[in-house]
């Protein structure tokens, strides 16, 4: 079984800062394994923000927030933070913690299957 606990978020002004964290465990985490961050708003298909691989630590995102997003990696906790500076009000979503076997970092993919946290709120107010 795998597990995902997601931790920070919350509200913020625009140009501020948050981080996010997200500890995992359970069967997917053996070996090489691939983390992620996806947001969602009402209506939305759900997006991916950020990919790390646990192999090379390779990252990739998207282009909405390249440049003011870095996602990061503790191999040995099982634990990826997503530190979002710059914040802007369309930066608004429910974001939610991903893990699965296999992804491309460079296409910003993470592949099936894939497990999910729970989900955390971030507010951009402008």
């Amino acid at each position: 079984q795998v597990q995902l606990l997601e931790s920070g978020g919350g509200s913020v002004q625009a140009g501020g800062s948050l981080k996010l964290s997200c500890a995992g465990s359970g069967d997917a985490f053996r070996g090489t394994y691939c983390m992620g961050w996806f947001r969602q708003t009402p209506g939305k298909e759900r997006e991916a923000v950020a990919i790390i691989y646990s192999g090379d630590y390779s990252t990739g995102y998207s282009d909405s927030v390249l440049g003011r997003f870095t996602i990061s990696l503790d191999n040995a906790k099982n634990v990826v933070d997503l530190r979002m500076n710059d914040l802007k009000s369309e930066d608004t979503a429910t974001y939610y913690c991903a893990a699965s076997q296999s992804c491309a970092p460079a296409l910003v993919v993470l592949y099936p299957t894939r497990h999910w946290g729970q989900g955390t709120q971030v507010s951009v107010s402008s």
